[in-house]
């Protein structure tokens, strides 16, 4: 211990102060390596957790001094979990995909419909390769670079500051006079390809695993505990985008503070240091924009790095906002994925797997085959109607694909090949786990078990839906885990998962399991204790509530309460209840009567209080607190003049409204266009505020 240890923080100097914040950290971080990595600790929990407290004291005392790789930057430091979790200031989205020329013209046609532009208007997109790496976000304030996080679930990410610190293509610095006071950076992190080669060498000389790409390679080396390891594996960062952007610094904020266009905006990222993909296409012509593509194609394997497609996005920034976004990827891009890799090989059997919501989906077991580098042993046959039209047999010799260069399809049959023998697949009509009658209802291309929660196979899916990245996701509990506890009993509902702690010590005795991977587990379900409503209502696995569904619940309802309420006297199809369900945008009658009835069975109700006892639903909080429009009810009626119905609808959601499709006592304005039809008159027999198109923007700041 230094003789500046001994002092009281307000006594020391600048000097001591930087010291010992340096020996702190090397001292913490040799600590978290014997106790996370090596399980060997040396300190008492306490002593650990004063460490930390002194370091936090120290900074509190001379904030200037604090360094980027400090140990109060992270809370804890559990391998692959612990990482602290960062909010992203706005949204990480993901993109479609297109995979065919078709698809591109279908994506620029939506665009034009969304804007209410003429259909052959003019629509100038950006192409850009897209690297095959993992997305990061860099936080700068006041130029300086102050916050990194992965993309997580495009909501939250986790805390890699220290880790990104150490890629040199990422400025510390921003240069130029014109920067932004708060500026958000997305872009992708990869790894070139001789590295990655020189990489699996010497890990194969240290009897290592090697890496399978360059891809995974770069994932690994962002989420080491240690920046020195991340440093080792010589990462690089592409800028390709931005998130949250305040005034320039020194002077009032135009509208858009980057640029007008996403050629401007490179531009500019470019002049405060950082590094673009390269080479890019603008141009509003789609035969230009394909060739474009086919062209990176066609050089792809002399880029030093690794590609997945190229990017295509609308050059306006003015109509990217219009545009915004839908579910979790944005209206105003699409990835136009390279064409899928295919490969032969032979259907060893078909068999029938059964999901959450009982649907019985036919999966073809293959020959295991390369395809694209990864070995591919199954492919889905999606439906009934899919086996029957392809009539794909066991024996079969088939052409697969990995459609997008991730889900195993078969594409076809070489009937050639087949043996004369090969019997036709016949579907089941009953249940192949619990042998309940499995019924196809008119209309339907799915058969689904009707065995319902005496269904094993049912219950099992509905709890590796409950853990997966949408829902809770709970690192550590996989769906071969999911399905081992459920078989002994030690998981049965979603509420036993959190009762795990009680079972501490059958988990240590378990083949495969020791006090480390334990302790691992409990502690990844602990920190998920508290869950946003929409991941809540997502985890539940109620039919035909994905994530869209659920976050509109959610945005409605405010509340677990209130929605469990609501969805209880909704059952009674001539409630207050269920009209107000009915009338939100995007909910029709399949989905409310699949609501009510989740909500009204005892089973589930009994599961719901278990579960709540055992953790925090947090109530919606939306993007746009500040706005006036939070928790408003507005309807649309008519045609609008300056944007259409979809943006309009789009635009109230972003600014926190519910977005309703009929008018009711409880909605709160009536937005009128032209041809308002009965909506308007029932808005004025009782008494709701109608606004004409001007008023709305004016309502809006528009």
């Amino acid at each position: 211990m230094t003789a500046s240890a001994e002092k009281e923080v307000v006594l020391l100097n600048e000097a001591e102060a930087r010291s010992e914040l340096s020996r702190l950290i090397d001292e913490i971080r040799h600590h978290d390596d014997l106790y996370y990595n090596k399980d060997a600790p040396i300190l008492s929990d306490g002593d650990y957790d004063a460490l930390r407290r002194r370091n936090v004291l120290i900074e509190d005392h001379f904030p200037h001094l604090k360094r980027i790789d400090s140990p109060s930057q992270r809370v804890g430091v559990i391998p692959r979990s612990g990482f602290r979790k960062v909010r992203h200031a706005q949204p990480m989205l993901s993109l479609d995909n297109a995979f065919t020329s078709a698809d591109v013209a279908g994506f620029v046609a939506r665009v034009r419909r969304f804007l209410g532009l003429l259909e052959d208007a003019s629509v100038k997109l950006v192409g850009e390769p897209k690297i095959d790496g993992l997305s990061a976000s860099l936080r700068y304030e006041h130029g300086k670079f102050v916050l990194g996080a992965t993309r997580g679930d495009g909501i939250e990410g986790e805390d890699v500051t220290a880790n990104l610190a150490t890629i040199n293509d990422i400025p510390k610095i921003l240069r130029g006079a014109d920067v932004p006071r708060v500026l958000e950076v997305r872009g992708e992190v990869y790894m070139t390809k001789d590295d990655f080669r020189q990489l699996n060498e010497n890990r194969e000389q240290s009897d290592e695993a090697p890496f399978a790409n360059p891809r995974n390679a770069a994932a690994g080396g962002l989420r080491q505990l240690d920046p020195a390891i991340t440093a080792s594996r010589r990462l690089h960062f592409f800028a390709y985008g931005w998130g949250e952007v305040s005034e320039l610094e020194g002077r009032k904020d135009p509208e858009y503070p980057l640029g007008k266009t996403l050629v401007e905006v490179r531009r500019r990222l470019s002049s405060f240091g950082f590094i673009l993909n390269e080479p890019i296409c603008v141009d509003s012509d789609i035969p230009k924009i394909i060739s474009y593509y086919e062209n990176i194609v066609a050089n792809r394997v002399s880029f030093p790095f690794d590609l997945d497609g190229v990017v295509y996005k609308v050059n306006q920034v003015d109509w990217q906002s219009r545009l915004g976004s839908i579910s979790r990827s944005p209206r105003w891009a699409i990835a136009h994925k390279f064409p899928a890799k295919r490969a032969t090989t032979v259907v060893d059997k078909i068999v029938v797997q059964v999901g959450r919501t009982g649907a019985l989906t036919p999966v073809a077991e293959l020959v295991p085959v390369s395809v694209g580098g990864v070995m591919v042993s199954r492919a889905t046959l999606h439906n009934e109607n899919e086996v029957s039209r392809k009539d794909i047999r066991a024996g079969d010799t088939v052409v697969v694909q990995r459609a997008g260069d991730v889900i195993p399809q078969i594409v076809e049959v070489d009937m050639k090949k087949r043996r004369k023998n090969a019997e036709r697949f016949s579907f089941p009509e009953n249940c192949p786990v619990c042998g309940s009658v499995a019924r196809r209802e008119a209309g339907e291309a799915v058969r689904r078990c009707t065995g319902g929660l005496i269904c094993p196979a049912q219950s099992v899916e509905r709890l590796r839906h409950f853990v997966s990245r949408d829902g809770f996701d709970i690192e550590g509990l996989g769906e071969k885990q999911v399905e081992a506890f459920w078989r002994d009993r030690l998981v049965l509902v979603p509420a036993d998962i959190f009762r795990l702690k009680e079972q501490r010590e059958v988990l240590k005795a378990r083949d495969g399991w020791g006090e480390t991977s334990v302790r691992n587990l409990l502690s990844a379900i602990e920190g998920k204790r508290n869950i946003s409503l929409e991941r809540f209502i997502y985890a539940l696995g109620i039919p035909q509530i994905g994530q869209t569904n659920a976050r509109l619940l959610a945005r409605n309802y405010g509340s677990l309460e209130v929605l469990t309420n609501f969805m209880i006297q909704a059952r009674d199809v001539e409630s207050t209840a269920y009209k107000t369900l009915i009338s939100i945008d995007g909910i029709g009658e399949q989905v409310a009567a699949d609501l009510t009835g989740f909500f009204s069975a005892s089973h589930n109700q009994e599961a719901l209080i278990a579960l709540t006892d055992e953790v925090e639903v947090e109530d919606f909080v939306g993007t746009s607190s500040d706005s006036q429009m939070v928790g408003k009810t507005v309807v649309f009626t008519g045609s609008l003049s300056t944007m259409t119905r979809a943006e309009a609808k789009a635009q109230a959601r972003a600014l926190g409204a519910k977005v309703a499709g009929s008018v009711s006592n409880k909605t709160d304005y009536l937005v009128a266009g032209t041809e308002a039809g009965s909506k308007l008159e029932k808005a004025c027999a009782l008494g709701v505020d109608v606004l004409n198109e001007n008023e709305w923007r004016e309502l809006l700041g528009l």
